[in-house]
C-alpha cells in the first residue's frame, strides 16, 4: 500500500512514502529503509534526456499571429493564424499569410521551412506583392553582396587556418583526476561543449569556439578544463571578465580546483595591490606565472607573456572597442574560448555562419528551476513581501539600481518598510578594499540585502540568493536584466526577480518592449532565444567592420543569416575547386488527400504547435522522423492518425527533395509527378523505373503518371511513399556516380 497525505496506515501494514533522504534510520519501533539502502548507492545520476541545439534554435525562432515573415519565393508578408482548410476533402493545417493589396497565401505545414520571421515587429516594414518582381530583384542584390562577403570572410578564415596553433592534448590520468574534481554531472550539451573545445586545442589550429549558453548552465566548467590542458601543457592561459567581482569570483574557482598542481595563479584587476599587480605582470613576462584572471587590466600594453597558449573571454559584450582591438591583437596566433550567456549580435551571427565555431548549452543541471519572473511598478507592499519571503525561508536577496544616486532611495525604502532586514551598499566607484569587505559580508551572510549597482550583473554566484528585486529596470538594456535576473536562482530552490518601473508615468515604447521580451523568456535556458531577440531589436551589423548593414532589412535577418550560410558554402566549395552550384532552397507540394495536421485536441497550445510544425519541416531521414515521434508520444501521449500521415508527408518531401520532383497530386486513381524544371538525375533509370511499374507512363509534358486503384487515403500514402522512395534512390546513385 502507499502511505499519503489523507490515510493513516496501521502499524503492522508495511506502506511505502516518498521522502527526501539518501540514508535509512531507526526510530523506536520503526525502521526506514531508503532506495540505497535496498539498491546500492548509484555510481551514476541519470543524465536528462538530450536536447538539441537544433531543436532549441527552431524554439527561439517561433512564430507569433501578427509577425512579419518572408516567404523566400514571394517576400515578405505577414502571419495571421493557422487555419485549417479542406483540401481534397480532407483538413489540412495551413498557415494564413497577408501581402500586400489585401493578397493571401495559405502555406501548407509541412512547407514552413519556406518562411522565416522578418525581424523586431517594430520596424518599419513593407509587404511585398504576390506575383510582383520587386522581391526578386531584391534578392537577387543582394546573394551578389553576400558573396562578395563571403569572399572576404573565407580570406579572413582562410589566413588564420594557414597559421599553426600549438597542439594541446589533456595528460592522461591527471585530466581524469582533475575532471573529477567537479562536483556534479556533466549534461549532454556540457559534455559535448569541453569534447569540441578539447578537439579544437589538438587540431593543430588556433580555436576561435563560441559556448553559448545560459547563465549557471556550467560554461565555467568548459573553460577550466580548456585552461587545465593548456596551462599543463606549459602554455600561458588568461581568463578576461568584465568586473572586478566576476574577476575576484573566478579566482577563487580556479584557485581551488587548481590546488596542489604544480601551477601558479593569479588575478589582476583593482582590488590587487600595486605591488601583487607588478609581481604579476613580471611573472607573465618570465613565464613563472601560468593562468592570469583579470579585468580590462590585463589587457594593458604594458602586460607581456612569455608563452600565452589560451584566451578566455567571459562576457565579451561588457568590453569597448578599444579593448576588444587589444583583444583582436592577442588572437592572433593563440587559441580563444569565448563564453556568453547573451553573445552581441555580431558575435552571434559570426558563429552561426560558421566562420566561428559554435557551441550551445541549452540544458539546465539536474534539478534547476525556471526563475519566476514579475514586471510590475513598484509597489511596496510587494517588494517588502518578497523579501520577508525570501528572509524567512533562510534566504538572502539582491535590490538592484541602474544608478548609483537610486542607492540612498532604495536603502531608505528598506530602512522604511522592512527595517526587520539588514542591508548593505555595493557599487563600482567604492575603494576596493572597502567593496572586497561588503562582499565578503554578504557571502558569510551577515547581511540579509545586497543593495548595489549593475556591478552585481556578470557571472555572480550566490546561491544562497534567490529573490531580486530591480528598481527602475525600464533604465536598463535587456541583455542587462537577463543577466541580473541569472544571479538569482543557482541553487535548487524557487528564485523570484521583480523588474519594477514607476507607476503612473508612461514607459517608452522600447522600454515597454524589452520588459514584454523579457517577461516572455521565463524558461530555462532562454538566453539563446534573447540573443536572437537582440538581433531583431538592434540588427547584427556588417562582419567587416563597425558600420551597421542595411541588407537586413531588404529580406529579414533569418533569411540573411540562411543567404550568408549558404554563400559562405559556395566559397568554400569554390575554393576547393568543387564548382557544382548550390541549388536554391525550395520545396516539394504534396497533395494526397490525406488530413495533415497536429490537433487541437492532442496539443491544445498554439505556439507549441507552431514550433512542433517548424521542427517537422527540419526533420532530416527516417531517423529523426522516428526519434520526433518518439518524443510526441512521450510528451503528448499515442500519435492521432492525422500527426502519422504529417510525418509520412514529410518522409515523402525529403524523397521528392533528393528526386527533384516539384509536386504531386494524387487520388483514388493514382497520382501524377512533376519534375523541377523537368530534369531527373538519371534519365536512363526513370525510364527503367516506368517500366518496372505497373501502370506507370511519361506523358508528353515530362509527367510520370502512375495508375493505380488507392480508394483510401493510406493506401496512397503507401503507394505515394513507395514511388518516391525508390526513384530517390535511383537519383541519388546518379548522384554518387557524379561526384
Amino acid at each position: 500500500e502507499v502511505a499519503n497525505d489523507n490515510e493513516t496506515v496501521p502499524k503492522s501494514v508495511p506502506a511505502i512514502a516518498v521522502l527526501p533522504i539518501e540514508h535509512g534510520f531507526e526510530a523506536g519501533d520503526h525502521c526506514v529503509f531508503a532506495e540505497q539502502d535496498i539498491l546500492g548507492d548509484r555510481l551514476v545520476r541519470p543524465r536528462q534526456k538530450k536536447r538539441r541545439a537544433e531543436n532549441f534554435i527552431a524554439e527561439a525562432s517561433a512564430l507569433q499571429p501578427g509577425d512579419y515573415v518572408v516567404h523566400i519565393d514571394h517576400g515578405i508578408g505577414q502571419y495571421k493564424d493557422l487555419v485549417t482548410l479542406d483540401v481534397a476533402g480532407a483538413p489540412h493545417d495551413c498557415l494564413l499569410l497577408h501581402y500586400d493589396g489585401g493578397d493571401r497565401l495559405y502555406l501548407p505545414v509541412e512547407n514552413i521551412e519556406m518562411l522565416s520571421r522578418y525581424g523586431s515587429p517594430e520596424a518599419e516594414v513593407t509587404l511585398d506583392k504576390l506575383g510582383g518582381v520587386g522581391w526578386q530583384n531584391r534578392k537577387a542584390r543582394m546573394k551578389q553582396r553576400l558573396k562578395d562577403m563571403a569572399g572576404e570572410l573565407m580570406k579572413i578564415a582562410a589566413e588564420r587556418e594557414l597559421r599553426q596553433g600549438e597542439r594541446v592534448i589533456p595528460q592522461e590520468g591527471l585530466y581524469e583526476e582533475f575532471c573529477a574534481r567537479f562536483p556534479y554531472d556533466e549534461t549532454d550539451d556540457q559534455a559535448r561543449a569541453i569534447e569540441e573545445t578539447l578537439d579544437d586545442l589538438s587540431s593543430g589550429k588556433p580555436m576561435d569556439r563560441l559556448i553559448c549558453g545560459d547563465v549557471g548552465f556550467g560554461k565555467t566548467e568548459v573553460a577550466l578544463r580548456a585552461a587545465f590542458a593548456a596551462a599543463m601543457s606549459g602554455q600561458q592561459v588568461v581568463l578576461v571578465c568584465p568586473t572586478t567581482l566576476l574577476c575576484r569570483q573566478h579566482y577563487r574557482t580556479f584557485f581551488e580546483r587548481f590546488r596542489g598542481l604544480p601551477l601558479r595563479i593569479e588575478q589582476l584587476s583593482r582590488m590587487v595591490t600595486a605591488k601583487s599587480a607588478t609581481e604579476t605582470k613580471k611573472g607573465l613576462a618570465d613565464g613563472t606565472v601560468d593562468i592570469v584572471i583579470g579585468t580590462h587590466a590585463v589587457l594593458s600594453k604594458s602586460i607581456e607573456f612569455k608563452r600565452l597558449g589560451l584566451l578566455i573571454i567571459d562576457e565579451e559584450q561588457h568590453f569597448g572597442v578599444k579593448h576588444k582591438e587589444r583583444l583582436k591583437q592577442l588572437k592572433a596566433e593563440v587559441h580563444v574560448l569565448t563564453m556568453s550567456a547573451t553573445p552581441i549580435p555580431r558575435t552571434l551571427q559570426l558563429a552561426l555562419s560558421g566562420v566561428r565555431e559554435l557551441s550551445l548549452i541549452a540544458t539546465p543541471p539536474v534539478d534547476r528551476l525556471a526563475v519566476r519572473t514579475f514586471v510590475t511598478p513598484f509597489d511596496t507592499v510587494v517588494i517588502r513581501e518578497a523579501l520577508l519571503r525570501e528572509h524567512f525561508r533562510g534566504g538572502q536577496s539582491f535590490f538592484v539600481c541602474p544608478r548609483i544616486e537610486y542607492l540612498d532611495t532604495a536603502m531608505a525604502f528598506i530602512r522604511d518598510h522592512v527595517p526587520e532586514l539588514k542591508a548593505v551598499v555595493a557599487h563600482g566607484q567604492m575603494a576596493p578594499t572597502d567593496l572586497d569587505d561588503v562582499m565578503n559580508a554578504f557571502y558569510d551572510r551577515r547581511y540579509d540585502v545586497l543593495v548595489a549597482t549593475n556591478i552585481v550583473e556578470s557571472g555572480l554566484d550566490i546561491p544562497s540568493a534567490n529573490t531580486l528585486v530591480v528598481y527602475r529596470a525600464d533604465l536598463f538594456g535587456l541583455a542587462q536584466m537577463y543577466q541580473l535576473r541569472g544571479r538569482v536562482g543557482r541553487s535548487k530552490l524557487r528564485a523570484y526577480s521583480y523588474f519594477t518601473y514607476q507607476g503612473g508615468r508612461l514607459l517608452n515604447t522600447s522600454a515597454e518592449q524589452r520588459l514584454r521580451v523579457l517577461q516572455s523568456l521565463d524558461t530555462l535556458g532562454a538566453g539563446f532565444t534573447l540573443a536572437s531577440h537582440d538581433l531583431d531589436l538592434r540588427g547584427a551589423g556588417n562582419l567587416l567592420g563597425e558600420e551597421q548593414s542595411g541588407h537586413i532589412r531588404e529580406v529579414g535577418f533569418e533569411l540573411y543569416q540562411e543567404m550568408l550560410q549558404e554563400a559562405i558554402v559556395a566559397a568554400r566549395a569554390s575554393a576547393r575547386g568543387d564548382t557544382s552550384a548550390l541549388s536554391e532552397k525550395w520545396s516539394p507540394q504534396i497533395q494526397i488527400g490525406t488530413a495533415v495536421l497536429i490537433p487541437d485536441t492532442y496539443v491544445a497550445d498554439l505556439n507549441l504547435r507552431m514550433q512542433l510544425y517548424r521542427r517537422v519541416a527540419d526533420l532530416d531521414g527516417r531517423a529523426d522522423i522516428d526519434a520526433f515521434a518518439a518524443e510526441m508520444i512521450d510528451r503528448f501521449g499515442p500519435l492521432p492518425e492525422e500527426v502519422h500521415h504529417l510525418l509520412d508527408i514529410v518522409a515523402i518531401k525529403k524523397f521528392c527533395i533528393e528526386a527533384n520532383i516539384l509536386k504531386i497530386e494524387a487520388g483514388p486513381k493514382g497520382a501524377t509527378l512533376s519534375f523541377r524544371d523537368n530534369k531527373f538525375a538519371d534519365p536512363a533509370g526513370l525510364v527503367l523505373f516506368i517500366q518496372s511499374e505497373r501502370g506507370a507512363k511519361l506523358r508528353p509534358d515530362h509527367k510520370v503518371v502512375l495508375m493505380r486503384d488507392w480508394p483510401e487515403p493510406t493506401d496512397r500514402l503507401k503507394g505515394v511513399l513507395h514511388a518516391a522512395l525508390r526513384l530517390a534512390e535511383i537519383a541519388g546513385k546518379a548522384k554518387k556516380k557524379v561526384a
